[in-house]
């Protein structure tokens, strides 16, 4: 297992949910939910990137059961490719986020939150489970999950 903090984005088109892990990638806890739509949220989450000190960032990739990508993946690639471009000298993956969301709500009314009060963290709760499984991933396989991008820069 690598060590060093990471941060999970869970894009919305409405919000996006962020997470990040402590040092050693034991634990994913929500940090923040950022507007979509309002100001730049690449500028926002690379400034978190930065004041975690992050060795990757971990973007959700909303995959169908069926293992098609549909429009909601199209958008984290693309919400993906920015985020490289903003902040190249840390690294972004995609991972599949499979259900959750549903993970999340099930833990949030779990805990005793109601669907009306979980709302404005529930794209955090998402962000942190996606997180989770990309470390629990790491851990057992022994090498970093998920489809890590580039900015299609080469470098000699």
């Amino acid at each position: 297992m690598r060590r060093g903090r990471r941060l999970g984005i869970d894009v919305g088109e409405v919000r996006i949910g962020v997470a990040s892990c402590d040092p050693d990638g034991l634990i994913a806890t929500p940090v923040e939910t950022v507007p979509a739509r309002d100001g730049d949220p690449i500028a926002r989450i690379a400034a978190l990137a930065r004041e975690y000190a992050v060795i990757e960032c971990i973007v959700g990739l909303p995959v169908g059961l069926s293992g098609r990508e549909g429009v909601a993946a199209a958008n984290a690639r693309d919400f993906a490719m920015r985020l490289v471009t903003a902040i190249p000298e840390v690294p972004v993956r995609l991972v599949d986020e499979r259900m959750s969301t549903v993970t999340a709500s099930a833990q949030l009314r779990a805990s005793g939150r109601s669907a009306r009060s979980s709302r404005s963290v529930i794209d955090q709760a998402a962000a942190a489970v996606i997180l989770q499984t990309a470390l629990d991933a790491e851990r057992t396989r022994g090498s970093a999950p998920g489809e890590l991008l580039d900015d299609g820069i080469e470098t000699t």
